[in-house]
């Protein structure tokens, strides 16, 4: 797919260069010669311009672009400009980066296809790590129910998937188990890295340290890490 990220700041940066890696095309944008110098041989293209200027973004490849993103966050007024410039100009999907409130309800009225909240999104996950002992990372798929990463308390080491019955007694899927497995890297040297065991079975045996990918609510959740 091809991309155009405007701002190279630290999330901007970090997702062109994570696209670049994964193989997709993207063309970053930035004001500063300096940034685009900086991140010219870890990204695709990267483009020294004022996203302000409506005819400077209109001489990028717009129509072959599946997805603009504006990830503009400190200068309010620039993030505001980009992402009204973007919607005249008739790009295919615009994903604005909001850091308030404030900031979410302007670029809602604009009319982006989506919101993205880093620092908000991050904060949250974290405070939830460290809110209950063992959850090791979250995703909320909506206000009630979570997909979490927690390691697996030591009263169900050695137990199944059945005779913890997770699903009866606490309204709780377990999707899959991250195991620590030896593999050996480019060098040649063994090292564990963490690998899915994939969907699993009633007699599926919870291990030492086993990481539980579950399904449900966060109380429910709660109520089998305690």
């Amino acid at each position: 797919m091809k991309y155009i990220i405007i701002g190279l700041g630290n999330f901007g940066s970090s997702l062109s260069m994570q696209l670049t890696a994964m193989g997709h095309e993207v063309i970053s944008v930035d004001n500063d010669m300096a940034k685009v110098t900086q991140f010219k041989d870890l990204i695709t293209h990267t483009v020294c311009l004022d996203a302000k200027d409506q005819r400077a973004l209109a001489t990028l490849p717009l129509k072959d672009t599946d997805v603009v993103l504006v990830g503009i966050g400190e200068d309010f007024g620039a993030s505001v400009m980009a992402v009204a410039n973007f919607k005249q100009l008739g790009v295919k999907k615009i994903i604005g980066r909001a850091i308030s409130p404030l900031h979410q309800t302007v670029l809602e009225a604009i009319g982006v296809d989506r919101i993205v909240s880093p620092e908000t999104e991050f904060a949250e996950r974290l405070a939830k790590s460290l809110d209950m002992k063992g959850i090791l990372d979250s995703l909320d798929l909506t206000e009630d129910y979570n997909i979490i990463q927690a390691t697996v308390p030591a009263r169900y080491v050695g137990h199944t998937i059945q005779e913890a019955n997770f699903r009866q007694k606490y309204n709780i899927n377990v999707l899959t188990i991250i195991r620590q497995k030896q593999a050996t890297n480019m060098f040649g040297r063994s090292q564990t890295k963490p690998s899915a065991i994939g969907v699993v079975a009633a007699d599926t045996v919870f291990l030492v340290d086993d990481i539980m990918v579950l399904f449900g609510k966060m109380d429910d959740i709660r109520k089998v890490l305690q």
